[in-house]
């Protein structure tokens, strides 16, 4: 069988022809024929919320948008929702984008994600988690004792709106809705405390998890302390084409949006396999190592213990520039990085090391790469790969006493939640 891989902007294809091969793929999304009505339409008709048109005139307005690593479409919705928002005349509107904790955005980098008008007639700010000069504390903390410490601008502004993508995601649940706030726009040690090694390694952080998942209350917790009221969220199929626009209340339109998806992504199978081949999914989110734990997590659901897992991830940044967690997993081996960030943490980037070296616990981890140091790979405790046959070469070798290894492939790994 041929089979195809995104790897960046492009695919990378292998013939398998074992007999115990499965591959995966979510339940097909057809993508809206028109575009530009479909968003329009959800911005005069919201979910249970008054249409942006509607805002009271001469307010201060902020709108966040996802950083770079996200596979948001954001440059065909945003002139379609500033349209809206400029008949409300606003006497100040700002763009604001939620890095979290990522870096942030250079000028090309923008340009590239949002197109020159914008950049050229908006004022466009990167969000600093780490710059106290741009935060505000509230001196107020959620149920969990995350602090409410954000972006001033979303502080100050009278009406936020958040744009985003709904995805699964490996311990938020989904992605969308709430985390255009925490994490987005949050304050360092408000992240650190969401992000924490007890809320990471609760049971209901997971994948497509959200009922009793502390991670996913405290952001809602978190949101409320903000002048978050309307969000646009779609869906996306495996093409990067929008297939579904949910907007208006941030609580209620990302429920819809997850009540739809969740149909669609999750998937059953009815054994484990021996060998996972997956991907993050392509450009770009498979854009630097650190992303690419994401589809390490998807594949670590299905593959048996003692299994290995090969990503496949073009890593064009590299590292991304997170060599905190480089640092962390460089360890002789994984109970070594679980007992540093128990004793030490907050640690930056330590929630991808922890769910990293839990994984590095029971299955061998293969990066399919040419954009990493392979020294470097090695030394993070996984094996490195130039090509996918070089990759399944190896992983039958780790696994010898298995004759006629079951392998499955998740060509989309994160955007589509497999289940035993």
């Amino acid at each position: 069988m041929l089979l195809k891989f995104p790897f960046g902007k492009d695919f990378l294809q292998i013939e398998i022809s074992e007999e115990r091969l499965e591959v995966v793929y979510s339940k097909y999304l057809e993508p809206l024929v028109n575009l530009s009505n479909a968003i329009k339409k959800s911005l005069i008709e919201p979910i249970n919320s008054k249409p942006l048109f509607s805002l009271n005139k001469n307010k201060k307005i902020c709108i966040i948008l996802p950083d770079k690593t996200r596979a948001c479409p954001t440059k065909e919705i945003l002139p379609l929702v500033l349209e809206e928002i400029e008949k409300c005349k606003p006497s100040d509107l700002k763009i604001l984008i939620g890095n979290g904790l990522h870096k942030p955005m250079t000028k090309q980098e923008i340009i590239e994600m949002l197109g020159e008008n914008i950049f050229e007639k908006y004022e466009i700010i990167n969000h600093l988690a780490n710059d106290e000069k741009e935060l505000i504390d509230l001196k107020e903390k959620t149920s969990y004792g995350t602090p409410i410490i954000i972006n001033k601008i979303v502080k100050e502004s009278d009406y936020v709106i958040g744009i985003g993508l709904v995805e699964p995601h490996f311990f938020a649940g989904y992605s969308g809705g709430r985390k255009i706030i925490l994490p987005a726009v949050a304050g360092k040690e408000a992240i650190f405390n969401n992000h924490s090694y007890k809320m990471i390694d609760h049971p209901n952080a997971n994948y497509g998890i959200l009922n009793g998942n502390p991670i996913h209350n405290d952001m809602i917790e978190f949101m409320k302390f903000t002048n978050l009221f309307f969000i646009v969220n779609v869906i996306i199929n495996n093409k990067g084409e929008i297939c579904k626009v949910f907007s208006g209340d941030p609580i209620e339109a990302h429920k819809k949006a997850v009540e739809f998806l969740d149909y669609h992504v999750n998937v059953k199978l009815n054994e484990y396999a021996d060998i996972v081949i997956t991907t993050n999914g392509g450009y770009p989110l498979d854009r630097d190592l650190y992303q690419a734990v994401k589809g390490i997590a998807t594949a670590s659901r299905v593959v048996k213990n003692g299994g290995v897992i090969i990503m496949i991830a073009e890593c064009r940044d590299g590292l991304g520039g997170h060599e905190e967690f480089r640092k962390l997993m460089c360890k002789e081996n994984p109970n070594e990085v679980l007992k540093e960030i128990k004793e030490n943490e907050p640690i930056n980037d330590q929630w991808q090391a922890q769910i990293l070296a839990k994984i590095l616990k029971k299955n061998k981890v293969i990066i399919v790469t040419k954009r990493v140091d392979h020294k470097i790979i090695k030394e993070m405790m996984m094996e490195p790969a130039s090509t996918i046959e070089e990759a399944l070469d190896l992983a039958r070798k780790l696994i010898p006493k298995i004759e006629k290894p079951r392998i499955l492939a998740i060509p989309e790994g994160p955007y589509v939640i497999p289940n035993v």
